[in-house]
């Protein structure tokens, strides 16, 4: 409970994280972009610093849950980055979905410089980073996970370590191949129903406790039938996650044809001006393209 701790990006999902951590005991150095969402962090008890940095002189463990692999590599390596304040034996924790490959080269450049790393995406959405039970999938040394799983159980309930560096982020991938591949078999499910005639709302209770049911089903699927498309997770950022996943599969000679299929409704979604709403909103795609009724 010693350890001094550093969280960067503080977002939907870092914030909430942030907090949680400050709520385990431990004394938190934090920095944004933002200053409305570095207020709450220091109202909480956190020191705000000026720059990654800064975070990292001041930190054994810091944390980083920024968007895309072009902000952690900026946030990390760049100038004035968590890589130019690290101590040799400090640890640098990437919490965001970014690229395996990538994350594999920002672990090498740390360990030059005598700083471990992990990779350490989540799922679980807005709601599961403010209640504390988020999934993390964890990439890197074992021995350095056990160091950092005490931190992580503040902020989840499904750690799993799961391999080397990039392991992490390769699980993650799968997570949203399972889950945006899910997604579209529900959309498209809703389509049929709605063009047969039954209402989606009814066939959607007739799916719980059977085959079809998931916890997708019983969160994006109701908001599917009400229609409601306010973000829980922004499409864009599914779409991003997707196209990691696919970026991947092309660099290995890989084909994923669902999650191809996946990637181009993601992008008619994000045509339609969707990209701000919640991913849900796959529905009215499907719909705008299926067969009219005879």
């Amino acid at each position: 409970m010693t350890a001094n701790v550093g969280f960067i990006g503080l977002g939907v999902m870092g914030r909430p994280m942030a907090l949680n951590l400050i709520k385990g005991g431990y004394r938190l150095r934090t920095y944004g972009r933002r200053k409305e969402t570095v207020d709450p962090l220091v109202a909480a008890g956190a020191a705000a610093c000026g720059s990654p940095e800064e975070v990292a002189r001041e930190s054994d463990i810091v944390f980083t849950m920024v968007t895309t692999t072009q902000d952690v590599l900026e946030v990390v390596l760049g100038e004035r980055g968590v890589l130019a304040g690290a101590r040799p034996g400090s640890v640098a924790v990437d919490m965001g979905t970014i690229s395996p490959a990538a994350t594999r080269q920002i672990a090498a450049r740390l360990a030059a410089a005598g700083v471990d790393a992990l990779d350490a995406p989540v799922s679980g959405g807005g709601t599961g980073a403010k209640n504390g039970t988020l999934s993390i999938m964890v990439g890197g040394k074992p021995e350095v996970f056990d160091r950092v799983k005490p931190l992580f159980s503040c902020m989840g309930t499904n750690i799993v370590h799961v391999g080397p560096s990039g392991a992490g982020q390769v699980a993650k991938a799968c997570n949203q191949i399972v889950m945006l591949t899910t997604l579209l078999g529900l959309a498209e499910a809703f389509t049929f129903a709605h063009r047969t005639g039954l209402d989606p709302e009814r066939v959607y209770a007739s799916l719980a406790g059977g085959a079809a049911d998931c916890r997708i089903r019983e969160v994006l699927g109701k908001r599917m039938v009400e229609r409601n498309y306010a973000p829980g997770i922004e499409a864009r950022l599914h779409y991003k996650d997707i196209q990691i996943a696919l970026t991947e599969a092309h660099t290995l000679g890989m084909a994923l044809p669902g999650t191809a299929l996946v990637t181009q409704m993601f992008n008619a979604l994000i045509g339609r001006g969707g990209g701000n709403q919640d991913s849900s909103q796959l529905w009215e795609v499907i719909d705008a393209i299926a067969a009219p009724r005879s």
